[in-house]
């Protein structure tokens, strides 16, 4: 269980961090790229948050929906974000080299 709750905490904080750095980036792709982590970030949190629901609260009907509405939840924002992280990884890479070139 404090596994569990450490992973949560860094997760969150992971997330808080991407959206704090999307918030301050002036660059079109890297804001995509960044949100893209963050979706990520945020979707292992709600899934976790589900896993520790389902193993270590009450264990009622309505606690086991609950839970399977995060974990479901939770896996289709990462996957998503996983995949918006693999597709923008390359423009953003190429954002930042013509940026540089620039300078």
């Amino acid at each position: 269980m404090f596994v569990l709750v450490v992973l949560i905490v860094i997760l969150f904080a992971f997330y808080l961090f991407y959206k704090t750095k999307y918030f301050r980036s002036n660059r079109l792709v890297e804001k995509k790229w960044l949100a893209a982590k963050s979706n990520i970030a945020l979707g292992l949190f709600v899934f976790l948050f589900g896993v520790n629901h389902l193993l270590f609260i009450s264990e009622t009907l309505v606690t086991y929906l609950v839970a399977a509405v995060f974990i479901i939840y939770g896996a289709v924002f990462s996957w998503i974000g996983f995949k918006k992280y693999k597709h923008y990884l390359p423009f953003a890479i190429e954002e930042a080299k013509n940026l540089e070139l620039q300078k």
